[in-house]
């Protein structure tokens, strides 16, 4: 039997949201689970949501709400 590849999203804030607009845009599709952080996790507010487990067409996919990417480029602000 061949593993199937559960694709990772990593997002700022805006997972939820996202796995919302996906589902709507394939036939097929459904949110799965949400999970929420705990309480005491740096940076993150209890019970916003931390992951979101959603298929589309059948195809499994997780989403974190990671916060900006220690490290990664950013596009410039504009003023």
């Amino acid at each position: 039997m061949i593993p199937k590849i559960v694709p990772f999203l990593w997002f700022d804030d805006q997972a939820e949201e996202a796995a919302n607009l996906y589902t709507s845009l394939f036939a097929d599709s459904r949110i799965l689970e949400v999970n929420r952080y705990p309480e005491g996790v740096p940076g993150q507010a209890a019970g916003s949501v931390m992951t979101v487990s959603f298929e589309l067409a059948g195809q499994r996919i997780t989403a974190l709400n990671g916060g900006p990417a220690s490290g990664s480029p950013r596009p410039p602000r504009s003023s």
